[in-house]
C-alpha cells in the first residue's frame, strides 16, 4: 500500500518546476504537523480545563459565528489565486481590490451577526462571545497576502506567519489555564489569533518589497471578481451551514454538554483533514496550468489525485474506527467518554472531505461555480432537514448521520445528474476501486 501511495504521489507531481511544488508542500505539511501537535497538547488541555458544558458553549459561539463567515470571505479565495496565476502582472490591482472587498464583507457580516443574535434565544453573555469571535473576520482581509503566496508557490512565508500565530496563541492559552481564567478570556484569544495572523501577513508581504497593495482599488476589477465569485459566496455560506449547523442545532435542541462531547470528537476528526487540504492547495496552480496545457494530462492528474485521496481515507479511517474510543479516553479523560463512539462514527466523513477538496478544485478550474453553489444548497438543505428529524431521537449520532448523508449528496450523487460533471463522477467512483495499476 505504501508503495502504491508513493507511486500515486509521484504521478500527481510530475510537471515542470516539481521541486518548487515539493518544497511548497513540505512547508505546509510542517506547519500543519506543528499545528496538529499544538492542537493535541494545548487544544485538548483547554477542553479538559473547561469541561464538556463550557467547552460546548465555546464551540457553539464559534459555530454560530462561522455560519456567516462566507459573507466576509466573499468566495474570493480560489478566484483570486486563479487570476493571479493567469495574470501575475496585475498583482496589486487584484490584491488591493480583493482586500477592500473582504473588509467590506466583514463589516456586512458583523451587521448581520448583530441582527441575528438579537433574534436568537441566547443570553447576553453567549451573544457577546459570538460577536467577539465574529469580529476577527475584519482582520481576515489580510488573507489576500496568502492568495499571492499561493499563486507564486511560496507557502514558506504563509507557514511562518501561521506558526507565529500558533506559538502566541498556544502560550496565551497555557497561561490562561495556569492562572485559572474563565471562558471569556479563551473567547478573546480567538480574536487575538486573527489580529496576530493579519500582522504577520502584512510584514511578510512588506518583506518581499512589493509595495502596498491596499492602495489599489478598482471598481471594474471588483465587478469582475464578484461576477466570478458570487456563486462561491452563496456556496461558502451554505458550506458553513452544512459544516456547522449541526453544532448550533445540537446546543439548541439538546444542550451544551452534548455539544461538548460532539465538538471534542469533531475537532479530533478535523485534524485528519489537513493532508488533503494541503495537497490540493499546493497543487491547485499545477492543476490550472495542466488544464491549459493538455486535457489528457489534466484528467490523468485529477484521477491520480482522487486515488491518492482514497488511500488517505483508508489509512486514517480504519485505525480511527477500531481505536477511536481509546484515543478519546487517553486524550480527554473519562469526562469526555461519550465522545469516543462519536469519534469512531465520524471517520466516514473523511471520505467526503478528501474527495470534496479535489472536486472543489475541479469545479473551480472548469469555472462551474454556479453549479457548485447549487450542489452546496442541496447538501445544506438536506443537512438541516435531517438534523431536525434525527437530533431529537438520536442526539449526536443523528447529527453525524445527517452530515454524512448530506455530504454524500453534495460530493457524489448530484454530479451524476449533470452532463458536465458526469465524467468527473465516474472518475471519482473508478478511483475508489483502482488503487493500483493504470487507469483504463
Amino acid at each position: 500500500m505504501l508503495i502504491h501511495l508513493r507511486q500515486l504521489a509521484d504521478k500527481v507531481l510530475i510537471h515542470q518546476g516539481v521541486s518548487r511544488y515539493i518544497a511548497n508542500t513540505a512547508w505546509m505539511f510542517s506547519e500543519q504537523i506543528l499545528r496538529l501537535t499544538a492542537g493535541l497538547l494545548v487544544g485538548v488541555w483547554v477542553a479538559r480545563y473547561l469541561g464538556p458544558e463550557q467547552f460546548g458553549l465555546f464551540s457553539y459561539a464559534i459555530a454560530f459565528a462561522a455560519l456567516f463567515g462566507g459573507i466576509a470571505k466573499l468566495g474570493l479565495d480560489r478566484v483570486v489565486v486563479r487570476d493571479l496565476v493567469h495574470s501575475p502582472d496585475q498583482r496589486d490591482r487584484y490584491l488591493g481590490t480583493a482586500f477592500w472587498l473582504k473588509l467590506g464583507g466583514a463589516l456586512v457580516m458583523l451587521a448581520v451577526v448583530a441582527l441575528v443574535t438579537r433574534l436568537a434565544a441566547n443570553d447576553g453573555t453567549t451573544n457577546l462571545y459570538i460577536f467577539i469571535i465574529a469580529s476577527g473576520t475584519i482582520f481576515q482581509s489580510f488573507e489576500v497576502v496568502d492568495f499571492y503566496f499561493q499563486s507564486r508557490v511560496l507557502s514558506k512565508f504563509v507557514s511562518i506567519c501561521k506558526l507565529t500565530q500558533l506559538a502566541m496563541s498556544s502560550l496565551i492559552k497555557i497561561s490562561l489555564i495556569l492562572s485559572g481564567a474563565d471562558l471569556f478570556w479563551f473567547v478573546m484569544v480567538s480574536l487575538v489569533d486573527q489580529i496576530v495572523l493579519a500582522l504577520s501577513f502584512y510584514f511578510a508581504y512588506r518583506y518581499q518589497k512589493l509595495g502596498g497593495f491596499y492602495r489599489h482599488f478598482e471598481w471594474e476589477k471588483a465587478k469582475e471578481l464578484l461576477r466570478d465569485s458570487w456563486p462561491m459566496i452563496i456556496s461558502g455560506l451554505v458550506l458553513m451551514i452544512q459544516a456547522r449547523i449541526d453544532q448550533v442545532m445540537l446546543k439548541e435542541m439538546i444542550g451544551s454538554t452534548e455539544l461538548g462531547y460532539y465538538s471534542s470528537a469533531l475537532r479530533l476528526i478535523e485534524v485528519f483533514t489537513f493532508v488533503p487540504m494541503i495537497l490540493v492547495t499546493a497543487l491547485f496552480p499545477a492543476i490550472v496550468n495542466a488544464r491549459k496545457a493538455s486535457t489528457a494530462i489534466y484528467k490523468d492528474r485529477l484521477f491520480n489525485l482522487y486515488r491518492l485521496m482514497m488511500f488517505l481515507f483508508l489509512a486514517t479511517a480504519i485505525p480511527i474506527y477500531f481505536f477511536g474510543n481509546q484515543v478519546v479516553i487517553f486524550l480527554y479523560k473519562d469526562a469526555y467518554a461519550p465522545a469516543g463512539q462519536l469519534f469512531t462514527l465520524m471517520a466516514m466523513r473523511l471520505l467526503f472531505t478528501n474527495y470534496g477538496v479535489v472536486r472543489g478544485a475541479y469545479l473551480m478550474t472548469e469555472n462551474l461555480t454556479r453549479y457548485s453553489m447549487i450542489t452546496m444548497m442541496i447538501g445544506g438543505l438536506t443537512n438541516i432537514v435531517l438534523n431536525y428529524l434525527w437530533i431529537p431521537a438520536y442526539h449526536s449520532i443523528g447529527a453525524i448521520g445527517a452530515s454524512i448523508v448530506s455530504f454524500a449528496f453534495t460530493t457524489f450523487l448530484v454530479d451524476v445528474c449533470y452532463y458536465r460533471t458526469r465524467e468527473n463522477f465516474y472518475m471519482m467512483i473508478r478511483s475508489m476501486f483502482m488503487l493500483s495499476g493504470r487507469k483504463s
